[in-house]
């Protein structure tokens, strides 16, 4: 799988609290991530990380600038 790029992770990085975002990566580059769930507290992201059923999933916690 190619490196996620600045330009695929801008759209869901959030202005303040944090973001849980999926990856796809068998989808084309510039796919590749999805939106799960935004979030205001670190601690309710990473439960919420956490607690995804499957374990074959990529998560990954994007945090506001």
């Amino acid at each position: 799988m190619q490196e996620i790029t600045d330009d695929e992770k801008k759209p869901l990085t959030p202005e303040s609290g944090f973001n849980l975002v999926g990856v796809d990566p068998f989808a084309a580059p510039g796919n590749r991530l999805y939106l799960i769930e935004y979030f205001d507290l670190y601690q309710d992201a990473l439960r919420a990380k956490k607690s995804r059923k499957n374990q074959d999933e990529y998560l990954i916690l994007y945090h506001g600038v």
